[in-house]
């Protein structure tokens, strides 16, 4: 089983894979709506349109796992993305990304390393993975990096080449 084949479920109870979500390259981000990085929002809302005609889906992945930020049901969830930010990109159910209860999608994506070389836990709310289409992790972006900042863009160019 590949990255792309890991069992998930989508923010209203779909049952799906990245590979149906996506069927491409993947930016994935565990996001809040109570967070004080919340507003990346806007911007990887943008990257989710200017990128989604060369084959690029971002996927939120609510997680309430930093302290706790996301508090919301499904349906609160999908409210306040919508509305405040016009997400138009898919999320998925609420998911813990550390710890015992760690869903194997981020027990396979925590083993990439940043660009610093370290590998591990995800850090805070909205740390990036670049997933390619064959369900390779080829990037990872700690929290503070803009979804548009420029290595997280030439990321994205050079997987969708």
């Amino acid at each position: 089983m590949t990255l792309t084949d890991i069992p998930l479920t989508t923010l209203d109870g779909t049952a799906t894979t990245l590979g149906e979500l996506a069927g491409g390259a993947t930016l994935v981000v565990n996001v809040a709506s109570k967070c004080g990085l919340t507003p990346q929002y806007s911007a990887l809302e943008q990257v989710a349109r200017d990128y989604r005609e060369r084959g690029l889906t971002v996927i939120g992945v609510p997680c309430n796992q930093f302290m706790g930020q996301e508090p919301g049901t499904a349906e609160e969830i999908q409210t306040f993305c919508s509305t405040t930010y016009g997400v138009s990109f898919p999320l998925l159910a609420k998911t813990d990304v550390n710890g015992p209860d760690r869903h194997p999608l981020y027990a396979e994506l925590t083993q990439a390393a940043d660009d610093s070389g370290e590998a591990g836990d995800v850090q805070w709310n909205f740390e990036k993975f670049l997933v390619s289409a064959d369900g390779e992790v080829v990037a990872r972006f700690r929290p503070r990096t803009a979804p548009d900042a420029p290595e997280v863009i030439a990321a994205i160019d050079n997987v969708l080449r």
